[in-house]
């Protein structure tokens, strides 16, 4: 078995990370670069941040937020909300995300994943699916597809969506449950288990971890590859390190600090030296996986991006 994440996830809106319960209720939770590294410094994974308002409010996503926070962080972060074409993509990536997410303007336009996984690589593209739990007639379970939020429902189904989006490109799925979203009652692991069976990228639980158990339960009976989670961080009740360590007893492997050497995501930090496995800065290049940032200019093998 592969090394389980742990990611805080970033709900933000007007600039401060913001939780509520089904997508209202919202709480202040604090500034989210102050927030971001101090879950860097706590030992998460990775990070997702998410304007929750962008999409409805047809506006782009924030990529001052991202830039701050890259200056920051040391472990890879992923940043959404809003993000509807691939210049937003490469604006939040030159910005210094490592992934970018997306989510009502891929269901609008699914070829948006087949773009942005041949411009920048699959790697660097996240669908984050918000699902609702329906009934058919006959009392049998299915996942609606909702976007703008949670306030739009499509009729589109989960399971096919998460398919064509894991066809088309996508590195890796995010899947909200709406139902349980804030609730603290736990992840809706029927949901998460029937996508991990049916793709081959890794799938993300979120929406209701409110105990160390749900965690666990994610991993072993939905079969997620990693859980993200809110309230239970930002409010004080677990820490990462709790986390890891309830992961860790339920026999669910996860990365550690070992000695002077911390392994964070995919950062290694060595002493005062800060390696990334896939990334090495050197004076003023910066080389990401096949991408070279050079200044202004990306260069992608031998091709420049505009």
């Amino acid at each position: 078995m592969l090394a389980k994440r742990i990611i805080p996830c970033l709900d933000v809106r007007d600039g401060r990370v913001v939780k509520g319960t089904r997508f209202a209720g919202i709480k202040d939770a604090g500034d989210p670069v102050e927030l971001a590294a101090f879950y860097d410094r706590e030992g998460a994974d990775e990070l997702v941040l998410y304007d929750i308002t962008a999409s409805a409010e047809g506006r782009g996503t924030m990529v001052d937020v991202a830039r701050r926070t890259a200056e920051q962080v040391f472990i890879p972060f992923t940043v959404g909300g809003g993000v509807g074409d691939v210049r937003q993509m490469r604006e939040l990536l030159a910005a210094g995300a490592d992934k970018v997410s997306v989510n009502s303007a891929a269901v609008r336009r699914p070829e948006l994943i087949n773009e942005g996984a041949e411009r920048f690589g699959s790697q660097c593209v996240v669908l984050s699916i918000d699902c609702a739990r329906r009934r058919h007639t006959d009392g049998s379970v299915w996942w609606e597809v909702v976007i703008d939020g949670g306030r739009r429902p499509t009729g589109m189904d989960v399971l096919a969506w998460a398919e064509e989006g894991a066809a088309r490109g996508a590195g890796e799925l995010v899947l909200n449950s709406i139902d349980t979203d804030g609730t603290q009652d736990g992840y809706d692991n029927e949901l998460n288990r029937a996508v991990a069976e049916l793709v081959p990228v890794p799938v993300i639980a979120s929406g209701g971890a409110g105990t160390l158990q749900h965690l666990v339960d994610a991993v072993l009976i939905g079969k997620a590859d990693a859980v993200l989670a809110a309230s239970i961080f930002h409010f004080g009740r677990y820490t990462v390190a709790q986390a890891k360590t309830a992961l860790r007893r339920a026999g669910i492997p996860v990365r550690e600090v070992r000695g002077d050497r911390e392994v964070r995501g995919v950062w290694e930090v060595r002493g005062e030296r800060e390696v990334r496995r896939d990334r090495e800065a050197r004076g003023d290049r910066e080389l990401r996986g096949d991408r070279e940032l050079r200044g202004d200019r990306e260069l992608r093998g031998d091709r420049e991006v505009p």
